[in-house]
């Protein structure tokens, strides 16, 4: 009897623990569903707050970069730019035929005083280079001169030969040693010749040095020569009313354009890697003819007929720079 008694006022104090503790669940409860309602505007306007904060940065000035930084290539805005407004670098004409002449710091280098007229080869700038050597035959190459009676002859590295923008061009060249001598470049030495090299007949390299050396440190630049004949016009093999190609010999300075007289007009005509200039359709051919220097000095000759292989004097030179 005593113990049901004990057991009953055990089961009656866990309900009252119970009710107790739901009840102050409740209370609990009540409390943070109205702190959290109490607290959710203001973190409304928190958020809305930092939003703008984050909208307002993204629009500013961006902050200033530092030494030595580049901008992301992925920026569309440094694409934009750099897409409307080149860089300078790559389209300024450089003085330097080579880029191991544009590292040499022990040759001076003088500021070129030519027209855009002039190609890779300038005058008042020295060169620096190599020289080698080889069997130049009867002096004929890719400039189509055929046999020259002169053997002071070299061929310009293909760089430099600038699809035969060197042909005739009066070189001199100077060796460390002190000597020096004056070639006319009439051939192209292909790769591996690099940049600034200068391959000279055996008879010109003789004056530098002795043949057996076969390679020599020297600088170069471009010659205005004193004694020289006057300019011959010569036609292709195949050349006619309808197609020619026109080449001009013994020009004092390098030549920069041929033109034909066209339609009451002058026609610049293409030259070609073999030292020709070719009217496709013929126009032209036959007529008057105007010759460009590398300095803008213009000669206009007439009466050269279309006689293919046959070298025809005019009479007329550049004058000397």
């Amino acid at each position: 009897m005593q113990e049901t008694t004990r057991q009953a006022a055990r089961q009656r104090r866990r309900r009252r623990r119970l009710t107790v503790g739901t009840t102050t669940g409740l209370i609990v409860t009540g409390l943070l569903v109205c702190l959290a309602m109490t607290m959710q505007p203001d973190r409304k306007e928190d958020a809305g707050s930092a939003a703008a904060t984050a909208v307002a940065n993204s629009q500013g000035t961006l902050p200033s970069a530092s030494p030595g930084h580049k901008p992301s290539s992925a920026s569309p805005s440094a694409t934009s730019t750099s897409s409307v407004t080149p860089s300078a670098g790559p389209t300024t004409p450089k003085a330097s035929p080579s880029k191991s002449a544009a590292r040499s710091s022990a040759t001076p280098r003088k500021a070129p005083v030519t027209t855009s007229l002039a190609g890779r080869i300038r005058p008042e700038v020295t060169y620096p280079g190599v020289a080698t050597v080889y069997k130049a035959g009867v002096g004929d190459g890719a400039c189509s001169y055929g046999p020259s009676s002169d053997m002071m002859i070299a061929a310009m590295n293909t760089t430099d030969y600038e699809t035969s923008r060197a042909c005739g061009a009066y070189i001199r060249v100077h060796a460390a040693n002190g000597a020096s001598v004056t070639v006319r470049i009439t051939n192209e030495c292909p790769l591996p010749c690099a940049p600034g090299q200068l391959d000279l007949s055996e008879q010109a390299f003789a004056e530098l040095a002795p043949v057996s050396t076969g390679r020599l440190a020297i600088t170069w630049s471009l010659l205005s020569p004193d004694a020289v004949g006057t300019i011959s016009i010569r036609y292709k093999t195949g050349s006619s009313p309808y197609w020619c190609g026109i080449q001009a010999i013994g020009h004092r300075n390098p030549l920069a354009r041929l033109e034909i007289r066209s339609g009451g007009s002058w026609r610049q005509l293409a030259r070609t890697d073999y030292n020709y200039f070719l009217s496709p359709d013929g126009s032209g051919c036959g007529g008057a003819i105007r010759l460009t220097d590398i300095y803008g000095q213009q000669l206009t000759v007439n009466g050269i007929a279309v006689r293919p292989e046959v070298v025809q004097s005019t009479g007329v030179q550049f004058a000397r720079h």
